[in-house]
């Protein structure tokens, strides 16, 4: 793939019917389109009887994080991570945090540009250790995503993939095998959520988280936004916790964060803590090891804990890291129990700073 700076790309991902149209085959919604037309996720049309992506080279804005921001507690802490979107999205959450990009139907939304290799070598030369995918699903421009990955992988960094799974399996085996971690966004557990809510479906969502714990060597994390009286009954978030350990295992940290009135839900409360705290203690109490609190001031849920013998590894205060208990293989220095996740000999040091980067 070369360094396209801006333009559009072709797609593999998409089936042509007898009467013109053709069908995007990408994600579960199987757009089916005339000649010009978009699909719901606005980036991805119809073009010479085939589907092409027409964001790619082409940003919303790049800025570096903290990788505790994606949110990723367990792969590089402490370290900057250049991130980046596009525009659209393939689902339609009511209550989406980042509708400004990721429901924008104009392509003046993508005024930054760069090609692969620019900006991996930006990413590089600002000292990030990883390359995030973020602020819209970046499936939607898998061809961009995977070209951008190639180029980070040349140049010794990682890249991190912020999705909400919904992805067919063709595309998920070529875009996952290019993510070294994933912070997947499990929006509810219930197919009433996803229909009524997000305009999508759970049961992909259940087994791309599936897929990536079982057939990928990605570092995975897993997000669940709480809304007051939506999807933060006991009674859900028991079964979903009971899940995960079942199908995933107790080991993938769950971080639960609170929602605030946003887009189109902007009749509902901001979700308190002691929801986050209840929802912690329920996903503690179905046997996950690693359960965080987000997007709220509560050191003790943000910080990381040993599971065989309780003591505080990584101490966080929003993403500011203090005690660092680790010794230089990611093991508890008080029992020897290993961390599980991606850890370096000794964490960063870029503390919250959010850092905007002007490409060229």
């Amino acid at each position: 793939m070369g360094d396209v700076q801006t333009g559009h790309h072709s797609s593999e991902y998409w089936q042509r019917h007898a009467d013109g149209r053709v069908t995007c085959t990408l994600c579960p919604r199987y757009c089916t389109l005339r000649e010009g037309k978009r699909g719901v996720c606005f980036v991805r049309r119809a073009w010479q009887g085939e589907i092409e992506l027409t964001s790619y080279g082409r940003s919303s804005g790049f800025c570096i994080d903290p990788i505790e921001k994606k949110p990723l507690n367990h792969f590089l802490p402490g370290t900057p991570v250049l991130s980046f979107g596009t525009a659209g999205c393939n689902l339609s959450c009511r209550f989406c945090q980042n509708w400004d990009i990721s429901k924008s139907r104009q392509l003046d939304t993508l005024a930054a540009s760069a090609g692969p290799a620019a900006l991996a070598r930006v990413a590089s030369q600002r000292g990030c250790r990883s390359v995030a995918f973020t602020y819209n699903d970046p499936v939607i421009f898998l061809e961009y995503a995977l070209a951008v990955a190639e180029a980070c992988h040349r140049l010794g960094l990682m890249t991190v993939a912020v999705t909400a799974g919904y992805i067919n399996p063709a595309p998920r085996r070529a875009f996952f095998a290019r993510m070294d971690a994933v912070n997947l966004d499990l929006k509810a557990f219930s197919q009433g959520f996803y229909h009524q809510v997000c305009g999508g479906a759970l049961k992909p969502v259940l087994e791309t988280l599936v897929y990536l714990r079982h057939h990928t060597d990605c570092w995975l994390e897993i997000t669940t936004l709480l809304i007051p009286g939506l999807n933060d009954s006991s009674s859900e978030l028991e079964a979903m916790c009971r899940w995960l350990v079942r199908e995933l295992g107790p080991e993938v940290p769950l971080h639960f964060t609170a929602f605030h009135p946003d887009y189109r839900m902007r009749d509902r409360p901001p979700t308190p803590l002691s929801t986050l705290v209840r929802a912690r203690a329920i996903a503690q109490e179905q046997g996950l090891h690693f359960v965080y609190t987000g997007n709220v001031h509560d050191p003790e849920g943000s910080s990381s804990y040993c599971p065989g013998c309780g003591s505080l590894l990584i101490e966080r205060d929003w993403y500011r890291l203090g005690r660092w208990q680790l010794d230089d293989q990611g093991r508890c220095r008080g029992c020897g129990t290993a961390l599980p996740g991606r850890f370096e000999a000794q964490p960063g040091q870029w503390g919250p700073r959010r850092l905007p980067v002007q490409m060229g």
